[in-house]
């Protein structure tokens, strides 16, 4: 594949810009939001939305049942049309893998438009993109399909083997996604994965992610008197469920921010030189990070860089607590029971499983015993280190460096993507994570928004990544 194809496919992606922006839209408006049962029927609606856009594009291309939402798997033979012929042999075969589930939109009134109205604004980048899954990830998954889509319409085919694996469920931990990976082995056998649910360095700066923390996410009930009591006549001598697990809680980090439950950092390599050397050639606005959401301090370990605790330190952090009265005026009353949401960000080296026995030993010992703790776990994945000396990193620079005009720096990312891991264990491949999102693009918020720029570039550099790939197997 020459790099005149390529440039063919770039001229014919300009063209067909508007139809790609267009189908992106109607890929928005379907509100599949995964964690509520009521909208199971939005879900398979959207997943078979992207079934029939990829068999418009010559895939082999289903829906597969699972005991939640279905999976997409499609599959492209590349440049080699006839099933009944082997020409295309030598051409890589990539998994490209996104997902078409979103995040709940609410709270509905802090949205500038309808959430699943995709609207178009002005912005200090040109326009952008307003609705809820404008980046994570539909417009994501949006920009490689516009891809594919212009290399169909300018070839007739695809210049490299295709599978496509989409899911409806990452947005709830993928509780049913490992289990199809293991059925569909031989279906989903390629040489490296593709993701793109990730960031740039800047708007002008591409970036390939080299590393994911893991998540560790648990629900905690506590259970003590039988029924509420009143506080004047069981006060000081009964349980109070709130008291305990805020108490309990409050422990697990020290004033300098370190995690308390032992052997929490067990396995946690520390960062070096040159790790700190490149992050530290970054040039990182820490202020102008915090600045952006209204802070001005970071908290977290202190004697640690930000870079430094968002990608290479754990951490532990609660996402909700709640018990007894919260309505209007008082209610003197002693809760039964209380609960709290705890995640924890892990590095590579940690163990979930190890953590959350860990959690459960720290928190028993400092409870009262008459305190009843249940725990539900909501998602369990170790932090990841991505391969860099791979071919399709290696084209990825490429395609990046000439879309940008200038080379991608290699970034950690303190979120996570299960998946990576999932990939790698059952079906031993390494994933090249080349995303185009922005840190401000507000996902899982109110007014999520994707640059239309920055969805340009991500269906250009697809087309480049492609075109790279195949002129290594030619």
């Amino acid at each position: 594949m020459t790099g005149a194809a390529t440039d063919a496919v770039l001229t014919k992606a300009a063209a067909l810009m508007p139809e790609a922006v267009a189908a992106w839209s109607d890929f928005l408006r379907i509100p599949s939001i995964s964690a509520q049962p009521d909208h199971a029927g939005d879900c398979r609606q959207a997943a078979a939305w992207a079934r029939d856009a990829l068999a418009k594009l010559g895939f082999a291309a289903a829906l597969h049942e699972t005991e939640g939402h279905p999976v997409v798997l499609a599959t492209h033979p590349g440049p080699d049309l006839d099933p009944d012929l082997d020409l295309g042999a030598a051409a890589p075969h990539l998994l490209y893998y996104g997902h078409y589930d979103v995040q709940p939109p609410e709270p509905l009134e802090l949205w500038p438009s309808p959430p699943f109205t995709p609207t178009l604004v002005d912005g200090p980048r040109g326009q952008r993109m307003v609705a809820r899954g404008a980046v994570d990830d539909k417009g994501q998954v949006a920009a490689w399909l516009g891809a594919f889509a212009a290399w169909f319409a300018a070839t007739g085919t695809l210049p490299v083997r295709l599978t496509v694996l989409l899911e409806g469920e990452e947005e709830i931990g993928s509780p049913h996604l490992e289990p199809f990976l293991n059925t569909a082995r031989a279906q989903l056998a390629a040489d490296a994965a593709v993701i793109s649910d990730t960031n740039l360095w800047d708007f002008t700066t591409p970036a390939i992610t080299t590393g994911l923390r893991g998540l560790l996410y648990v629900e905690i009930r506590a259970r003590a008197a039988s029924r509420d009591l009143h506080s004047g006549l069981f006060g000081g001598v009964a349980c109070n469920p709130i008291n305990e697990l805020v108490r309990a809680l409050g422990a697990l980090r020290d004033a300098a921010g370190l995690v308390q439950i032992p052997g929490f950092y067990d396995g946690v390599a520390e960062p070096d030189a040159a790790q700190k050397t490149a992050w530290a050639a970054l040039g990182f606005d820490a202020a102008a990070f915090l600045g952006d959401v209204g802070l001005t301090t970071p908290s977290g370990e202190t004697g640690r860089g930000v870079l430094e605790r968002l990608w290479a330190r754990p951490t532990a952090d609660l996402n909700g607590i709640w018990g007894g009265y919260a309505g209007p005026g008082a209610k003197t009353v002693i809760p039964a029971e209380a609960g709290a949401k705890i995640s924890f960000r892990l590095v590579p080296g940690q163990n979930p499983e190890a953590i959350l026995a860990g959690l459960k030993r720290f928190l028993a010992a400092r409870v009262h015993p008459d305190l009843k703790l249940d725990y539900a776990l909501f998602g369990a994945a170790p932090g990841i280190a991505v391969a860099t000396d791979l071919p399709v990193v290696a084209a990825a620079r490429a395609a990046l460096a000439e879309e940008y005009a200038r080379p991608p720096v290699l970034i950690g990312c303190g979120a996570s993507i299960p998946v990576v891991e999932s990939l790698k264990r059952v079906l031993g491949l390494e994933t090249l994570l080349m995303g185009f999102g922005l840190d401000d693009d507000q996902i899982h918020s109110p007014g999520e928004k994707f640059e239309i720029a920055c969805f340009e570039h991500g269906l250009r550099a697809h087309i480049r990544l492609l075109g790279h790939l195949a002129a290594r197997s030619g």
